[in-house]
């Protein structure tokens, strides 16, 4: 048993994953409320013995932090506007063999009514599936039950995804809406 299991089961937390380990992917994650998200989702995803890159504020690149995030798989998201951080990511899924990519659409901690699209495009540009991965803290549950193929519209993408979350629980209820 690897220790992130271990981890996992000491806490009372349980993974349920049903998805392949597919060559490519974007890990859709919510409800995202907390910082133990990361930590709890990084242990879960090494329990099943696969690996994953995030995407996290450039602010957390200093040193040492920088050191640790990059050797976890940390990509930095610029805060300004207009870099294309999406057609970068896309160019990467692209020139990669092997690339799975962990992303919090509502983009902060905080409770948004409006989630971000930027994983969607991703998605649409590197033609890859999404799996819809959730943290149930009320069951204590990490999911990686579905495989999402996006369809090119956004609008009714995002419904279908945020439908999949709506009985989901944060770690910090008061912070999550679909």
């Amino acid at each position: 048993m690897s220790l992130s299991k271990i981890i996992l089961r000491l806490f009372g937390w349980k993974v349920q994953c049903t998805v392949p380990d597919y060559p490519k992917c974007i890990i859709c994650v919510a409800p995202h409320t907390s910082n133990w998200d990361f930590v709890l989702g990084k242990l879960a995803y090494w329990s099943l013995g696969r690996q994953a890159g995030f995407l996290i504020k450039e602010t957390w690149f200093f040193f040492p932090m920088n050191l640790i995030f990059k050797a976890l798989g940390g990509i930095p998201v610029p805060r300004r506007r207009g870099s294309s951080l999406t057609d970068v990511l896309i160019d990467k899924f692209n020139a990669s063999t092997r690339m799975s990519l962990a992303i919090t659409p509502e983009g902060t901690r905080a409770r948004v009514s409006e989630w971000r699209t930027g994983f969607l495009r991703i998605a649409y540009g590197a033609k890859v599936q999404i799996v819809l991965a959730a943290i149930d803290a009320a069951k204590k549950q990490i999911y990686l039950d579905r495989t999402y193929q996006p369809t090119g519209d956004i609008e009714a993408d995002m419904a279908a995804i945020k439908d999949y979350y709506k009985d989901m629980t944060g770690i910090k209820p008061e912070n999550f809406t679909i």
